[in-house]
């Protein structure tokens, strides 16, 4: 008749989720790609330094489709996967006690927008 409870039961939900293994998976994922973001772009800056670069494409201007940038609009594209990052690992462990799918949801949309971060800053700056 008396109410039982257990350990995993008295911890509190941030434990909880830093030993879910595949949440610390993702986390690491989304880790190594925002370093692998920051490391391809500053690389390419510091080896294409001194030449315009090529910031935008528009598909349906016709010859005027690329817009040259500085550096400035590339450290934009760092800035954000830190953020998305950021972001999507406080909204993944806010909503951890909630429900499990959802935190591991938000934390593969976050792995999904740093791998096209990663893939159009890079497409962008090969451009030159």
């Amino acid at each position: 008749m008396g109410f039982t409870t257990t350990m995993e039961d008295s911890m509190p939900s941030s434990h909880k989720f830093f030993q879910d293994k595949i949440i610390l998976l993702l986390i690491g994922l989304n880790f190594f790609l925002v370093c692998a973001t920051v490391f391809v772009i500053i690389s390419r800056i510091i080896a294409n330094s001194g030449s315009s670069y090529i910031s935008q494409y528009r598909g349906n201007v016709g010859i005027g489709a690329f817009t040259t940038g500085n550096i400035l609009d590339f450290i934009y594209f760092i800035i954000f996967a830190i953020l998305v990052a950021g972001f999507h690992f406080s909204l993944s462990l806010k909503t951890y006690p909630i429900r499990r799918q959802l935190s591991v949801v938000i934390l593969l949309m976050s792995v999904f927008l740093l791998v096209i971060t990663m893939i159009v800053s890079n497409s962008l700056l090969v451009l030159r």
